[in-house]
């Protein structure tokens, strides 16, 4: 596995869950680690266990151009590059195709695709000004980024991330020729706060007594194992599901 040591890293949508479970891992690891959310209190707990190596916390809202494009100043400012972009921050809703709320369409659309997109962009301009050799942008997609559930409550869900499968892929044929690697990660059912947020929490807690989910750890160590392979392998779509999950 590649040395990953002093590379810079951002991971946005790190309050929580994937986002900080990744932040703590790659700073573990040596990395130079950004972790953005619009609450930072637990990425600065998080510091805590990580004297030697903390994690710099900026709080953001990624649906704010004007704060994310402040982001990426403050990166290029402190560390003059940019090497590796973890695109986690999403949202889930119960807002149906039928009697859905167009906030709730919207909120996730922002998020979910806006923010990712304006992400990237900005990541591979800052990948390319500091002529890094390390250029790599992971999208956190989901495994209903590739078949729709039968569920309605996530179609619309599902549909953003489909565009985030999409625009991967649109991201690697634009990117890698630049030496940018580009990588999907889809998961299944990880357990963290984010079915609470998006459906109630009964449906947190029905889903999590069915059998054993994926932890945010698992995720955050297949991130590291895409960051750690040879410079001339890119790991296109890495798909991650617990054993005894239902099918879609």
């Amino acid at each position: 596995m590649a040395d990953l040591t002093g590379r810079v890293v951002l991971v946005t949508g790190a309050s929580s869950g994937i986002g900080l479970a990744a932040a703590e891992a790659l700073a573990q690891r040596g990395l130079k680690v950004i972790a953005c959310a619009r609450n930072i209190q637990k990425i600065q707990d998080a510091n805590k266990n990580l004297a030697s190596n903390p994690i710099q916390a900026v709080k953001t809202d990624m649906t704010s151009e004007q704060e994310v494009l402040a982001l990426f100043k403050e990166i290029n400012d402190k560390y003059g590059r940019l090497d590796i972009l973890i695109n986690n921050a999403g949202i889930g809703g119960t807002d149906t195709l039928l009697e859905g709320n167009f906030a709730g369409w919207k909120a996730m659309t922002d998020l979910n695709v806006l923010a990712l997109t304006l992400a990237a962009r900005e990541a591979v301009k800052l990948i390319e000004a500091g002529k890094s050799q390390y250029g790599h942008i992971i999208n956190i997609n989901s495994v209903v980024g590739h078949k729709v559930t039968t569920g309605t409550a996530g179609h619309f869900y599902s549909a953003t991330k489909h565009m985030v499968t999409a625009l991967t892929e649109g991201l690697r044929k634009s990117a890698q020729p630049k030496n940018i690697r580009v990588t999907s990660i889809s998961p299944g059912v990880v357990q963290t706060d984010f079915f609470e947020r998006a459906f109630g929490k009964n449906v947190g807690e029905s889903i999590f007594s069915a059998y054993k989910c994926l932890e945010p750890r698992d995720i955050a160590d297949a991130i590291i194992y895409v960051l750690g392979v040879p410079a001339h392998v890119n790991i296109d779509e890495l798909t991650i599901t617990p054993l005894k999950q239902h099918a879609l």
